[in-house]
């Protein structure tokens, strides 16, 4: 299996955007559950500190794709230099405002403003996508690999974040992004030789990939899926802190990841057969049935062992996020022209970080109104609602990946996805 990783490395320069590129994304990891544990200490409510992470959140889906538009219009390196600065110069202004005790209208001004933070892993699936695009195996295997990386950054990040705004001071945790931010994204701009070349046809192209009907049910699917991840994170942080246990939030959090980032492993190092949009459904619908666990374990017991039961749930229940987050991004590279596909793969993220933003919202109104372990309905609902999507949408899926066409097809090369 180590091998099948190492062949992905061969080529010149991957290991530097990897690496960098995984040290730019682990803000993404940080900021929100950062926000949250420090206004939770800071203003003592949990529905203002889901609000203001959602608020970044629903920012991030409007602006997100237009940043990544022009990344496909203009090149990565010069777009995504002026949108760190611009994201930097919001976390200080968040910063200040929660220091000072400025009205909570202030918080949602510069949250707002943080959502032109540049998708960097969608530029590094594009560079892989460049240089491995007539070798579909070696692609599964970097995407596989990627969403591995995503993980480990899920890992990582809760625990700095959480770890440092309750051990430290409450903005450690979103200070500490935004210098992981600055300096991931300096240095991933830096790796010029692998960077995609910019299609000349993408600038005079007037048309969104959001017209893509099979994109549509990826992005939709996506928002529910978001929705189970920000909910838990949102309501994990208050059941620890239910149990007087705060920080163990995070190590929690990560056994999640964990689950994920395992299963992500030996997912990338399977040669699959069968219809990609059939395994996408499968895995929607594992991440549904997995919060069932949750919901009972968060009810029945307390505590430390409550703590303890929850994480087990979410180890399992992590199983089931990279092998369809994996799925998904190949969806989106058969789906969508070559020259537009960092834009098409931040759409699907776009619709994450909405979820998460809803998911957010809703398990902080829950827990407030009705405690932490009634706030584990909330994932429960939005899995529920994701397999609803899915299932609607598996007609346009199938019918862009269509069997013949799904062997035949170059990946990165556009597919009817209207069929």
């Amino acid at each position: 299996m180590l091998s099948t990783y190492r062949r992905i490395f061969a080529a010149p320069g991957t290991l530097a955007f990897s690496t960098t590129g995984f040290v730019s994304r682990i803000p993404i990891s940080m900021s929100g559950i950062g926000i949250i544990t420090m206004l939770s200490q800071l203003r003592g409510a949990y529905g203002v500190a889901g609000l203001v992470s959602a608020t970044m959140a629903v920012s991030a889906a409007v602006l997100g794709p237009q940043v990544s538009r022009l990344v496909d219009r203009h090149g990565q390196r010069r777009i995504i230099v002026p949108a760190m600065a611009m994201t930097i110069t919001s976390v200080v202004g968040l910063l200040l405002c929660a220091r000072l005790n400025a009205p909570d209208w202030t918080l949602f001004v510069f949250a707002a403003g943080m959502g032109v933070m540049p998708s960097t892993g969608a530029m590094v699936r594009a560079r892989w996508a460049h240089l491995y695009r007539d070798d579909p195996e070696k692609l599964h295997t970097a995407y596989s690999f990627e969403a591995v990386v995503d993980e480990i950054c899920f890992i990582v990040g809760p625990i700095l974040s959480i770890g440092l705004a309750t051990s430290v001071f409450p903005e450690a945790g979103v200070m500490l992004a935004a210098v992981f931010l600055a300096v991931g994204v300096l240095l991933f701009a830096g790796q010029r030789s692998t960077e995609p070349p910019v299609h000349p046809a993408a600038r005079h192209e007037g048309h969104s990939v959001i017209l893509n009907r099979g994109l549509q049910v990826l992005i939709l699917t996506f928002v529910a899926t978001g929705a189970i991840f920000g909910s838990v994170e949102v309501v994990t942080v208050a059941f620890a802190d239910a149990q007087g246990h705060k920080p163990v939030a995070s190590v929690v959090l990560a056994l999640w990841a964990l689950g994920s980032c395992l299963a992500g492993v030996v997912y990338g190092g399977l040669k699959l057969t069968g219809s990609l949009a059939t395994r996408f459904f499968l895995g929607v619908v594992f991440m549904a049935i997995s919060m069932i666990p949750l919901v009972v374990v968060a009810h029945s017991v307390d505590g430390v062992v409550g703590l303890a039961a929850v994480g087990g749930a979410l180890l399992i229940a992590g199983i089931a996020i990279s092998p369809t987050l994996i799925s998904a991004m190949a969806l989106v590279e058969r789906l969508v022209p070559a020259s537009q596909l960092t834009e098409g793969m931040t759409w699907t993220t776009t619709g994450l970080a909405l979820g998460v933003a809803v998911g957010s919202s809703a398990g902080g109104w829950v827990v407030d109104a009705s405690g932490a372990p009634a706030g584990y309905w909330v994932p429960f609902g939005a899995g529920l609602l994701g397999v609803v999507a899915a299932l609607v949408g598996l007609g346009r899926l199938h019918g862009g990946l269509a069997a013949d066409g799904e062997n035949a097809t170059t990946p990165g090369q556009p597919v009817d996805a209207d069929r």
